[in-house]
């Protein structure tokens, strides 16, 4: 038995994405987001080229040009009065110094994330069993050698079998909470790579709402999270080892699949001194669900679903499979969108292309779902399955940012001119494709990331 599909309502996705790209203009042009972003009170108050709005939809639409021929476009497309206005890449650098990222954060969850869900066409959004399906999951990602980023972030040096090279750079976490079934990046959050990711999922939290599935991997797996989840309301559904619980250990030994366990979890007295400073119970029942992958390799799910009439135990591999999608939202970041490729080498840029990035997905999610299911419906009578192009709407997002976020045509009128781009180029979806993973040993992935192909813009 498969876990029952996700629910979609009937709510007009265009209308939806409408509302928030109309949302998204009246905020860009507000004096007080301004007052909120600039890191100087006296930053962006004359009239210059690059004034605020310019400098954040620059940001927004980072590309993989040099930045010289980048500023000629952007500024070509943004006055579209065939004058010539000369900008160097050094006046952009000084001009971004003086945005905070926090700009992105504000778009991204104060107005686009809370209209999505919340608005008009927001009923359409999926959720299981009436649960938002939100995963968590930390990432490494290789940052400019500059001494400030080192200093900051710390370094790493590649290994191999023969142990360490001379290969070092800064490296950082990026850690985010992911709605799975809708696509859509809440909390981000980029700390040094020492920081836990348990830290950052604690930290991921105040963006959760009681009822939420959190998925999480086994790095996660411990009493303490599942108790403290508990205690905010929250459902969980985590892939435990096979070092951890005694009776997540029996069910390894057992080998065997599709098996349901209700079990009561009691701290040890450490993580009890940790649950009893918090004002947290010291013990859990929880239900362990064994799983069979494809591999032959079994898995062991602890949850807090323990109605075994509303969430049948068949129902687990897939449910645990949707957290896969942050995974593949991880790759669309470092990807398609070129994180590791950064439009600068301080600290701020760092932060501003990590932010821009997220928002740039989540925009490109809320855009996009119309095209999606118009494509659906077109497509129906198809034997295979078809979807959006995803890196042809991300290139199709930024070539037209300037109109989308701050153009004079009604926002109706850009979004009907996009939606054939859309779809003009859909790939077929093969869901039972495996495509073996290739392990790149870290020396060599270093060397290779500045060569690897850019796929969007």
């Amino acid at each position: 038995m498969q876990a029952s599909l996700p629910t979609v309502s009937n709510h007009s996705a265009a209308r939806r994405a409408t509302l928030v790209l109309q949302a998204l203009r009246r905020r860009l042009r507000e004096p007080a987001f301004l007052e909120r972003h600039r890191r100087d009170s006296k930053a962006f108050l004359r009239q210059r080229i690059l004034d605020f709005p310019v400098v954040v939809l620059c940001i927004l639409q980072k590309s993989v040009k040099s930045l010289q021929r980048h500023l000629h476009e952007f500024l070509d497309q943004w006055h579209d009065d065939g004058l010539v206005r000369p900008v160097t890449p050094g006046a952009f650098t000084r001009a971004r110094a003086k945005l905070r990222p926090s700009a992105y954060v504000e778009l991204n969850t104060e107005v686009l994330l809370p209209m999505a869900y919340r608005g008009a066409g927001g009923g359409d959004l999926r959720r299981w069993q009436g649960h938002r399906v939100l995963g968590i999951d930390s990432s490494l990602i290789r940052l400019p050698a500059t001494a400030s980023l080192t200093q900051q972030f710390g370094l790493v040096e590649c290994a191999n079998q023969t142990g360490k090279s001379s290969v070092r750079y800064p490296q950082a976490r990026i850690s985010v909470l992911y709605d799975v079934l809708n696509h859509l990046g809440w909390d981000a959050r980029l700390e040094p790579h020492t920081v836990a990711e348990t830290q950052l999922a604690h930290d991921h939290l105040a963006h959760a709402a009681p009822g939420d599935l959190i998925l999480c991997d086994r790095g996660y797996a411990g009493l303490f999270w599942f108790i403290f989840l508990r205690s905010r309301g929250l459902e969980f559904v985590v892939r435990c080892s096979k070092g951890s619980f005694g009776p997540v250990q029996n069910l390894f030994a057992r080998n065997e699949a599709g098996v349901s366990w209700e079990v009561v979890l009691k701290a040890q007295d450490e993580v009890k001194r940790d649950l009893r400073a918090a004002g947290l119970p010291t013990e859990l029942r929880v239900r362990l669900v064994t799983v069979r992958l494809n591999t032959g390799e079994l898995e062991v799910l602890a949850t807090s679903l323990l109605d075994q009439a509303r969430y049948p135990t068949e129902t687990f591999a897939e449910v645990y499979h949707w957290r896969w999608g942050i995974e593949t939202y991880y790759g669309r970041l470092k990807g398609r969108l070129e994180l590791e490729n950064w439009s600068g080498q301080t600290e701020v840029a760092i932060r501003q292309d990590f932010q821009a990035a997220v928002f740039l997905s989540n925009l490109e999610t809320v855009a996009c779902h119309s095209a999606e299911q118009e494509l659906a419906e077109a497509t129906a009578h198809r034997e295979q399955a078809v979807q959006l192009n995803r890196a042809v709407c991300l290139h199709t997002i930024k070539n037209q940012i300037i109109e989308l976020l701050a153009g004079r045509q009604p926002v109706k009128q850009v979004l009907a001119r996009l939606i054939p781009l859309f779809t003009a180029n859909p790939v077929s979806v093969r869901p039972e494709r495996k495509v073996p993973r290739r392990k790149i040993p870290p020396g060599q992935s270093y060397h290779y990331q500045p060569n690897v192909r850019k796929i969007v813009f």
